[in-house]
């Protein structure tokens, strides 16, 4: 029987596209996961200082983290890491297998456990990593199965959005509710996009909230395809899942 999460509370604590004005943007991506069996934080953005800043902004206290998943190597997306830990140092760090030793051994100074992921692995109740996928940039994407389908969140989608989306399709079996995170977008020309927009309409993307390296014509072109159910995602930006 599939393991659904309760409500969960998805908030952007770090990214280059604004939403709340009162927090700090800068180019990366990070997001706070609520209403699950453990609290995750999903990316550290490139700066420690920005991320604890923005997260005290938007009353999220770090010590509450309780596992991180880092989806890939760029600094953009793991630079917080070291600022998290020095403040809670009770997480589990879930990192692509392919991460360098050196960045593996320094967590493990200070982490409670590294857990490196190469195929699909459980979290927690409800939440799953796709493993690691793609070739030279290697990247992996948290998958939380909701009772309205299931949410996947992606960092900067190296592998591809609509490959990993098929892995998470593929890994459950469920309709897809919401594709969110970063789709690295900005080289494609709006034929490419428009080929994406279709396979993701065909694979039965309910939801679509594009940003970070997205790129602002690519997600203008998201917006279009979705109307009400796009979502925007700058930093700060809340989303609750009934």
């Amino acid at each position: 029987m599939p393991c659904f999460a309760e409500e969960i509370t998805i908030t952007v604590t770090y990214n280059n596209i604004p939403y709340n004005q009162d927090l700090t943007c800068a180019w990366g991506m990070s997001c706070f996961i609520d209403g699950l069996e453990k609290h995750i934080l999903f990316d550290t953005g490139g700066d420690g200082r920005i991320l604890l800043s923005n997260m005290e902004k938007l009353g999220i206290n770090p010590e509450d983290i309780e596992v991180v998943v880092l989806s890939h190597i760029h600094s953009d997306h793991v630079g917080g890491l070291w600022d998290v830990l020095n403040i809670n140092n009770n997480i589990s760090v879930y990192l692509p297998a392919s991460f360098p030793e050196g960045f593996k051994q320094r967590a493990k100074q200070t982490a409670e456990e590294i857990i490196s992921v190469d195929e699909p692995v459980r979290i927690c109740e409800g939440a799953w990593s796709t493993g690691q996928l793609g070739g030279r940039i290697k990247e992996q994407s948290l998958v939380i199965n909701t009772k309205k389908g299931l949410v996947v969140i992606v960092g900067c989608s190296h592998p591809g959005i609509v490959n990993i989306v098929k892995r998470a399709k593929d890994m459950f079996e469920q309709a897809v509710y919401l594709v969110l995170g970063g789709f690295h977008l900005t080289s494609y020309n709006e034929m490419g996009i428009g080929e994406i927009i279709r396979q993701l309409k065909e694979l039965g993307v309910k939801k679509i909230g594009p940003s970070h390296c997205t790129g602002e014509g690519p997600i203008e072109l998201f917006r279009q395809a979705w109307g009400k159910d796009f979502v925007n995602l700058g930093c700060g930006a809340s989303i609750k899942i009934p």
